[in-house]
């Protein structure tokens, strides 16, 4: 059977992190699913939330995949969410690798669709369009769409694809891995892997729920442009082509959250 290693780095995330697996624990499908959770040095309940909840899931009786499991991370000291996921990738036993922020989750279908979307395919890495949620996890009423087709080209004036909503084929995201969390560390993996790659695909249904926290690191605009400007710079632009696909990359984002 077919194995999903589910990458959750979390700090602080006692609200939400319960949520978040449960929406793991609920997608049914012709797989197992192994949840890793990466603890980066959380002084609130996360913890105990994370074992108390492995306990319940592997006493369930009606467990729907055949196989659910939860393992708790932790490093003793901060990681940042690169190294963190990083880690959650080495440790994976799964084929496949997807991703899931502590404050996010998933509606029902999602990993049996993308999986089956890639076997027929014949894909390496697939993402999702999503919702956008408030902190208190309302609807915004908002849905971002994902292309069918995404390119290197396509990505430099906009980012497509939400980490929360991506399955990759393990050996993928061995051979790139994330780096430089001071910067989009998610977004400058996908510039590497469509580089070489040329293109992954989107699935245009918003099985993404992204909470719109209020300490999320892209929630200050003058630091996520900051950001933004240095991953340009990291893949090799200069001045002037960094600040041209940063004007087109704030004119895009504009457009998407509509403010």
């Amino acid at each position: 059977m077919t194995m999903i290693s589910v990458i959750m780095p979390a700090y602080n995330e006692e609200k939400y992190i319960e949520k978040a697996l449960d929406s793991v624990c609920t997608q049914e499908g012709d797989f197992s699913i192994e949840i890793l959770v990466i603890d980066d040095n959380s002084t609130d309940a996360t913890k105990n939330i994370v074992l108390d909840m492995a306990c319940r899931i592997s006493t369930r009786e009606n467990n729907l995949n055949n196989g659910v499991s939860v393992r708790l991370l932790t490093s003793g000291r901060s990681m940042g969410v690169a190294e963190a996921r990083n880690l959650g990738i080495k440790k994976a036993k799964g084929e496949y690798i997807a991703f899931l922020d502590a404050d996010d989750w998933w509606k029902e279908g999602k990993l049996k669709k993308q999986i089956a979307f890639m076997k027929e395919n014949n894909l390496s890495f697939t993402a999702t369009g999503r919702e956008l949620m408030n902190a208190d996890g309302s609807t915004t009423g908002k849905v971002i769409p994902i292309p069918e087709k995404i390119t290197y080209k396509m990505m430099l004036r906009t980012n497509y694809i939400p980490c929360s909503s991506v399955v990759m084929k393990k050996k993928l995201a061995e051979e790139f891995y994330m780096c430089h969390d001071e910067l989009h560390e998610d977004y400058i993996m996908w510039m590497e892997i469509l580089r070489k790659y040329n293109r992954v695909y989107g699935i245009d249904v918003p099985f993404l729920c992204s909470r719109l926290s209020e300490n999320g690191k892209s929630r200050n605009k003058f630091k996520s442009a900051k950001m933004q400007i240095g991953c340009y710079r990291y893949l090799g632009y200069g001045l002037i082509k960094t600040a041209f696909y940063f004007c087109a990359y704030t004119y895009n984002g504009f457009k998407k959250y509509g403010k």
